[in-house]
């Protein structure tokens, strides 16, 4: 009886064991690769965020100094036809570039050549891509790139009679004595700069609107 069933028994030779052996540790292999790659790709773009991130972050200016409010019309119901401040680039920051606008009129900037927009809000009105000009403060390599060290001084309005105009022609009503306003800098990359002042009970020639 033992005999007959042993030469009806049947068995697993060891090439086949090896066989399914080596199956199971390719599909393995290939899930385990598949992980492995969804893994990297989410960590390479996480990294990308936290670089973009770092990226903006550096790129924003930071305000020098006060603002210079020029008077257009002194006295008690006076207008402020020209508004100055220097920038800065934050340390260790992208270079801004400032390349002033082409031109202007009515105290609107023209043309599509300059990166860096100007607004000005108050509590009646917005107006976007202000006139400007820059100069450079002190220590400049002759370009129009705001880099770490360096320092600009932005003129936003023209009242020296230039085409361009200046804020009595760009605002509809001008911004007179105690009024808020704001002026934000929005740069091809980076936060943007926000200024916020109240002009003064009297418009003089010449006003530091600290």
């Amino acid at each position: 009886m033992y005999g007959k069933f042993l030469r009806k028994e049947k068995g697993i030779t060891g090439l086949e064991t090896a066989i399914i052996l080596i199956a199971f540790v390719v599909v393995a292999a290939v899930f385990a690769y598949t992980a492995l790659s969804a893994g990297l790709f989410s960590t390479q773009k996480a990294q990308e965020a936290v670089y973009s991130g770092l990226k903006e972050a550096q790129s924003t200016l930071e305000l020098k100094g006060g603002i210079i409010a020029t008077g257009n019309v002194t006295g008690a119901s006076g207008s402020i036809g020209q508004l100055t401040f220097t920038v800065a680039n934050v340390l260790g920051g992208e270079p801004v570039d400032f390349t002033q606008p082409s031109g202007g009129a009515a105290g609107i900037a023209t043309g599509n050549d300059h990166k860096v927009v100007i607004n000005y809000i108050d509590n009646a009105q917005q107006i976007t891509d202000l006139y400007w000009t820059v100069d450079k403060m002190g220590n400049d390599d002759g370009d129009y790139l705001l880099e770490t060290g360096e320092k600009f001084q932005i003129t936003v309005g023209d009242i020296d009679g230039g085409a361009a105009g200046n804020l009595v022609q760009a605002l509809a009503p001008d911004l007179s004595v105690n009024q808020r306003f704001s002026i934000t800098v929005m740069t091809p990359i980076g936060a943007i700069l926000t200024i916020e002042r109240t002009t003064p009970p009297y418009i003089d020639k010449i006003i530091n609107l600290r």
